[in-house]
């Protein structure tokens, strides 16, 4: 090797670290940062489900992988939310957090508000957040002999785990439910705990 090609890698690498510090360096309270490319991103996301398939027996493990890995996110994607938006507090009802996760997670997490928020008409318990092009799930491919895997399974857990959070507890799964000139539009439900709806009913009673 010589000693050009040493002294040009010593300035590459010393530019990355340069900018490696600049983000380190960015207040997290600031909600206008730096954003990461989707592309990078979805190579990430790609190399999380090759390492989680690598790991489990089937496609339901996998999910339940990827949902567990979505709850990791969740929490700090709730804490980070809290610290950054002033005029956002905590909820504690469903219809509220619903909205907030609608909303200003979605806006967080996506940079846009989710396509739609139902309530189930077969169960008062159900919800459903819809995204018509996630943006995460852009670049992945899915087997034909996996046609039953859905990768936001890692977005329900990030769900999940911000319902959690909301003192709102429920089971969030997430369906591939194509539409026209929409092939990856993701439906999260939400069925929220039987306390949890018991509850409502009591403030309801109460007001």
């Amino acid at each position: 090797m010589t000693a050009t090609h040493v002294q040009s890698l010593l300035k590459l690498d010393t530019k990355t670290t340069k900018r490696a510090n600049m983000l380190l360096e960015q207040n997290v309270a600031r909600a206008k940062r730096d954003k990461v490319s989707l592309n990078a991103f979805a190579f990430v996301f790609a190399e999380i489900i090759r390492y989680s398939q690598n790991r489990v027996l089937g496609i339901q493990d996998l999910e339940a992988k990827l949902s567990e890995i979505g709850k990791r996110v969740g929490v700090r994607v709730f804490e980070l939310t809290m610290w950054r938006e002033k005029n956002v507090h905590r909820e504690s009802r469903v219809l509220q957090t619903l909205v907030f996760l609608n909303t200003v997670v979605w806006r967080a997490l996506f940079d846009k508000q989710a396509d739609s928020l139902e309530r189930s008409t077969e169960s008062d318990d159900e919800y459903m957040i819809t995204d018509n092009e996630p943006a995460i799930l852009k670049y992945i491919s899915v087997p034909k002999e996996m046609a039953s895997f859905s990768p936001g399974a890692f977005i329900s857990g990030i769900v999940e785990a911000i319902a959690e959070c909301c003192q709102c507890p429920a089971r969030v799964t997430s369906h591939v439910v194509p539409a026209d000139g929409m092939p990856l539009r993701t439906v999260i439900l939400l069925k929220f705990d039987k306390e949890v709806m018991e509850r409502e009913k009591r403030l309801e009673a109460g007001k």
